[in-house]
């Protein structure tokens, strides 16, 4: 949220170890949501209706400027994971601008479970006011069907239940960290959570606890009935639209009143072993904050890196016109490539040389049909594409994180782009998860253009598909191409030329403060 000057951050950590547990609301403040103080702990476990853990939330600005926060607190160990309830916690100073201290009242917990399922319902929302109440949703599951409960109040402590769910789908199993929030239909602005009017619709995300993976649909509210009901074009359930087909989970949006923007926070856990990351002593990353607005088409969300980024840019590689044949790898020099924004615009002649979409293919699961296609083709030979970034490589290649495109003709004579960030090959650690991420990519080819951004971190490969249509994140740990060692090439390995129409590459500073 943002209060008196400052973005502040709050997200569960365990200030005991680099494993779960001990689950207290850390929390950080910021100018510009690049460079962080840590403050002290927001919220820990201290009173009965929070004793075994302060887990996730939301944060609601009320009328006046006064923040709220909405939370889960565990009151009991049992049934596994714990018993949940919902509570509420307000500053102890409203006129400290960092809000170093909250108060929990003692009439919580302000939303137990009554007939719901106590050990899954969690995660309430940033609250939204319309006819006269406020509204708020929690995550739950009732057998396998997944529910986002509605709940109202007219005073923000007494909340009602509502007779019917906000939305609930049968077969998705828990619904966790839902977040629901106004788009605009017109440009790129965000819009106030609680906005109804002037060309509206209405997302809705939730983090599917089976699947570990995040999908949102669009969609229309309605306000008499306080009813969501996706978009015929929105697939509601594990096939459905992400923000991002990577290593992403938990996130949360809010509304930034100074810019007028909604910004996307997103969750990456580490896809090291446990050992691995007690002996670093972190786990877990928040990703670079996103902006996100509805795409023009109005079917998907469309996201990219806060501008405030730039301000870490450093040297800077621009070259044009450089000409990719077959099996071709070209180096980037002149940066810190394994600390880097990287920027591409691809050209084509002809779209003739795509390969097929094998019809075997619709026989594999709908929901990881992408993550499947790149999981079997890689970058072995193609007709258009692969091609794009080898990112962290090694200096022969033994370790290499590739982030790129293959462009497939159907049938039906149609086309479809394949966008993966490829992790089989990023390491020669043969302990950490190394999968192939994918999604594909909903744009029209006929000016023969894909453009790809990719923001590297040194285990985090952050990737940006034709303006952000498709987000793919991965989390990589190369035990050659580290730091100094580590190398970035283009390349194509189809066999129709690929010109790389221009290049952008920036060495990225450290942020001056670090959380």
């Amino acid at each position: 949220m943002y209060y008196k000057g400052y973005y502040h951050l709050f997200y569960q950590y365990n200030p005991k170890g680099a494993v779960w547990g001990n689950i207290v609301w850390a929390h950080s403040v910021s100018k510009d949501m690049i460079n962080w103080i840590p403050l002290e702990p927001a919220i820990v476990p201290s009173k009965p209706f929070d004793k075994y853990g302060c887990w996730s939330g939301s944060a609601t600005i009320l009328p006046g400027n006064k923040p709220v926060i909405l939370y889960t607190g565990i009151i009991d160990l049992k049934p596994a994971p714990g018993h949940q309830v919902q509570n509420y916690a307000i500053p102890a100073n409203y006129s400290d601008p960092l809000l170093r201290e909250w108060i929990k009242p003692d009439d919580n917990p302000i939303v137990k479970p009554t007939s719901e399922n106590v050990s899954s319902f969690r995660d309430p929302t940033t609250a939204w006011f319309n006819n006269g109440h406020w509204k708020m949703t929690v995550g739950s599951k009732h057998n396998k069907r997944g529910i986002v409960y509605l709940y109202r109040s007219r005073d923000f402590v007494k909340w009602t239940k509502a007779k019917h769910t906000l939305h609930d789908k049968k077969d998705t199993g828990m619904w966790e960290c839902p977040d629901f929030f106004p788009v605009s239909t017109q440009g790129t602005k965000g819009v106030e959570t609680s906005a109804l009017m002037g060309g509206i619709k209405h997302v809705l995300k939730v983090s599917l606890d089976v699947t570990r993976f995040e999908y949102y649909t669009i969609g229309t509210y309605n306000t008499m009935k306080d009813k969501y009901y996706p978009d015929s074009t929105s697939v509601d359930g594990w096939a459905g639209l992400r923000y991002d087909y990577g290593n992403f989970y938990a996130s949360k949006t809010f509304f930034d009143p100074v810019q007028k923007r909604r910004i996307l926070w997103g969750w990456a856990n580490e896809s090291s072993t446990t050992a691995e990351d007690v002996a670093k002593g972190w786990a877990g990353i928040q990703l670079i904050p996103r902006m996100v607005w509805l795409d023009p088409s109005g079917k998907q969300l469309v996201q990219w890196p806060i501008h405030e980024l730039k301000t870490l840019r450093g040297e800077k590689v621009h070259r044009r016109n450089v000409k990719l044949n077959k099996g071709d790898i070209v180096e980037v020099k002149g940066i810190t490539v394994a600390q880097a924004d990287v920027e591409a615009s691809f050209k084509f002649s002809s779209l003739d040389e795509a390969e097929t979409f094998d019809p075997k293919w619709y026989k594999l699961p709908a929901e990881n049909l992408a993550l499947e296609i790149c999981g079997i083709t890689g970058t072995k030979q193609g007709g258009l594409g692969p091609f794009g970034f080898l990112t962290l490589a090694s200096n022969k290649l033994e370790e290499y994180t590739p982030v790129f495109f293959r462009v497939f003709k159907t049938t039906d004579n149609k086309h479809k782009i394949l966008m993966c960030s490829d992790a089989k090959p990023s390491s020669l650690n043969k302990g950490t998860y190394k999968p192939s991420f994918a999604g594909f990519v909903d744009v029209d080819l006929s000016k023969k253009k894909l453009s790809l951004k990719s923001l590297i971190d040194h285990s985090v490969v952050e990737s940006f598909g034709e303006g952000g249509k498709t987000v793919i994140t991965s989390r990589v740990y190369p035990t050659l191409a580290v730091g100094k060692h580590a190398h970035l090439y283009l390349f194509n390995n189809g066999t129709e030329t690929v010109t790389v129409d221009r290049l952008d590459a920036w060495s990225m500073k450290n942020p001056l403060l670090m959380n």
